[in-house]
């Protein structure tokens, strides 16, 4: 059969699927990479009016309160010691439709808003320290495998598990999706993660990079697969009315919120690639450093208004908080604003729960869809100008950086001394799961192969568990083997 080349929209070949183009193997993504935005502005549009991904969910408002100093790390002000500051969260589905069960197995969105005295900082993340891929070219296929055939509509195995078993990168997140992390009791009994390295500057400028991590107060054994089919029966709505029941009854669920934090330095030599979503940093080499708590205390008094068109974007950043090499981050902070203003429209910073708390606004913005307020007509509405509008100030803005000298390239990232696609998803099955976990996920994934149809994709799932580990994929070729699973 003749392979046919990918082209772009217009017909122009593309030169790689997989690769961002940017400025040395761990520089910046370049906005040029035209490929790169036709992909993703496209696919952020696919449809309306849902999220493409993350659709089904729900959430609430709460506080978050620094009780300890980490002030030697950032000088940004919702991180001071004592600071008290109002946040909006939001927990979702990846894949799932707004009419989807809670309880299909899936990765869980965990994201917060905190509306701080410098403007609104977004953490967008998952209950998981990872993600499925490392560039966010290949963000729109992975989704497209995830979610449902264009001619039956139904959602299949061959197509998961083909994407899964051609981009190896894949196997730490699934390693976490097939075990309990995949099926959680309820949003407010499990962790969260920033998922990304992200940058914080100090008030002298020293640089840091961190990784976020929600410890959930609330404790509880993940659901089994049987029972998760049952509810996702019986009560499709199960994870966000336990959430609201229990805020209702003032049983106000809460995380501790901890910290990672490497030296700037120590990014250029670590073991493994920091910026790497797909990798975890072991807390034997960075352990946890308490930053403070947060709680949710208040549900929405409005489902739309305060749920549906809350957006969140990891390009919220504010002073003494900055980005990171990490590719899928840089992609991200074009992709989650172009898509909020396709999904909620232009003007969507200006919706209430969307607009900054406790901040003020001084931009030169103007008109556009779902224009909710306008300046007095003798402001400026362009910048330079004589007549006392706003400034811009480095100084105020606080912004990071990083240093990046190198050719245009489309290629993977430099290799670390430990880096590899299925070492850490061993470690996680072999060293963190115990043994009736282990037998769970080892259900779990029979469950789920027993359903590709494609003898070559099946044989690639086997492989793909073999390398995380060779008695796993061993087991699992024994179960797919069996009369019973076939």
């Amino acid at each position: 059969m003749t392979q046919e080349n990918t082209t772009s929209q217009t017909g122009t070949p593309v030169v790689s699927d997989a690769h961002s183009l940017t400025t040395g193997p761990d520089g910046v993504v370049a906005l040029h990479d035209r490929y790169l935005v036709e992909k993703l502005a496209q696919f952020a549009r696919e449809r309306i009016p849902e999220r493409i991904v993350h659709a089904k969910g729900g959430g609430a408002f709460g506080e978050f309160v620094v009780t300890e100093d980490v002030s030697r790390f950032t000088k940004a002000a919702v991180f001071q010691p004592g600071a008290k500051t109002e946040t909006l969260q939001r927990f979702s589905s990846v894949a799932g439709e707004q009419g989807s069960p809670d309880t299909w197995r899936d990765v869980r969105g965990f994201s917060v808003k905190f509306y701080t005295t410098e403007g609104n900082y977004d953490i967008v993340g998952n209950n998981t320290p990872v993600f499925f891929i490392r560039d966010g070219i290949k963000f729109p296929d992975f989704i497209h495998s995830q979610k449902r055939l264009p001619g039956s509509g139904l959602r299949d195995a061959d197509m998961q598990w083909d994407f899964w078993s051609l981009s190896p990168e894949t196997a730490h997140q699934v390693t976490y999706l097939m075990g309990d992390r995949g099926l959680p009791r309820s949003w407010r009994e499990m962790p969260g993660y920033g998922s990304h390295t992200y940058q914080w500057i100090n008030a002298a400028g020293e640089r840091f990079w961190v990784k976020y991590h929600f410890k959930n107060q609330q404790h509880a054994p993940a659901i089994g697969n049987a029972e998760a089919e049952i509810i996702a029966g019986a009560d499709a709505d199960y994870y966000r009315r336990d959430l609201y029941e229990a805020i209702e009854a003032g049983n106000f669920p809460k995380w501790d919120v901890y910290v990672q934090v490497m030296p700037y330095e120590e990014a250029k030599t670590y073991r493994f690639n920091p910026f790497d979503l797909t990798k975890v940093w072991p807390h034997s080499d960075y352990p946890l450093i308490k930053v403070g708590t947060h709680t949710l205390n208040r549900n929405p008094e409005n489902f739309f208004a305060q749920i549906e068109q809350a957006a969140f974007s990891p390009a919220n950043t504010v002073p003494g908080i900055g980005l990171s090499p990490d590719k899928m981050l840089m992609a991200r902070v074009f992709s989650y604003p172009d898509a909020q203003r396709y999904r909620v429209g232009t003007n969507y910073a200006e919706i209430p729960v969307n607009a900054p708390h406790a901040a003020p606004v001084h931009s030169y913005t103007q008109d556009g869809q779902g224009r909710h307020g306008f300046k007095p007509a003798s402001a400026p509405d362009y910048a330079p100008n004589s007549f006392g509008g706003p400034v811009a100030d480095p100084a105020a803005a606080g912004e990071g950086s990083w240093e990046t000298d190198g050719p245009l390239v489309r290629t993977a990232a430099i290799l670390h001394s430990e880096d590899s696609d299925f070492g850490q998803a061993g470690t996680l099955y072999r060293d963190v799961y115990d043994d009736a976990a282990k037998a769970r996920f080892l259900e779990t994934i029979t469950g789920a192969i027993s359903g590709v149809q494609n003898d070559g994709i099946r044989e690639r799932a086997i492989q793909y568990w073999t390398n995380v580990d060779a008695n796993l994929g061993a087991q699992l070729r024994a179960n797919l083997e069996a009369p019973a699973a076939a």
